[in-house]
């Protein structure tokens, strides 16, 4: 496609539900040198760029080698609405398209990562890429259940296949981004993930199972 692809790391300083979750240490390493050392494999990143407000986050960021690219207060508060984030990222993507990198997906595997960007360019009919994870819950509101018949309840297998975004993978064009100020476009190709791959650092809970499972899979499995 001739365009330059461009993963987009953002890491602000504050976090309330795990405190230093991006930088405090995670097995042998910590979230974000992780995240950084898998990018550095995947084939057909133009670029890597720290999004952060963070002084420990940049220093991590030099020390493997990546660009540093410094947020305003306002752009890495904890009072900005997703929209107005996204649409900041996109803005500030020196580049043509972004290859939005979160940290907090650590279990996300090189060969995932390039088979979802090989995926991108050869799209049709789609303008984003976007992971997914597969629901099979009993799902529920204040009216009653939402995808089956209470009076005739199915096994957990035959629900319908409902799916929600676990934010691991992200690819979108800049301009459509922009527009949308959002990481999905306007007709996205979901990328399935199966539970190991998806696992979302969310709390201190979450951030402790994908230490201990990253110490027992080992980083040789997360780049083959």
């Amino acid at each position: 496609m001739g365009k330059n692809v461009i993963a987009m790391v953002p890491v602000r300083a504050g976090s309330t539900r795990v405190p230093n979750k991006n930088i405090r240490p995670f097995a042998d390493t910590s979230l974000l040198e992780l995240k950084l050392r898998l990018l550095k494999n995947v084939q057909g990143i133009s670029e890597i760029v720290v999004s952060t407000d963070c002084d420990k986050s940049a220093e991590i960021a030099i020390k493997v080698g990546v660009k540093v690219q410094w947020r305003d207060k306002f752009h890495a508060g904890s009072a900005i609405t997703n929209d107005l984030h996204w649409l900041h990222i996109a803005e500030t993507t020196p580049g043509d398209i972004v290859f939005l990198a979160q940290v907090t997906s650590p279990l996300l595997r090189v060969k995932s990562m390039q088979a979802a960007l090989e995926t991108f360019h050869a799209l049709q009919g789609h303008d984003s890429i976007n992971s997914v994870s597969l629901e099979k819950k009993f799902l529920w509101n204040e009216h009653g259940p939402i995808n089956y018949n209470v009076a005739v309840t199915p096994k957990s297998q035959d629900l319908p296949d409902i799916v929600s975004l676990n934010f691991a993978i992200t690819i979108i064009s800049k301009h459509v981004m922009m527009e949308r100020k959002n990481v999905v476009g306007h007709a996205p190709k979901f990328f399935h993930l199966d539970k190991v791959e998806a696992l979302d650092i969310d709390d201190l809970i979450d951030f402790k199972v994908a230490e201990l499972m990253y110490q027992e899979l080992g980083y040789d499995w997360l780049i083959n």
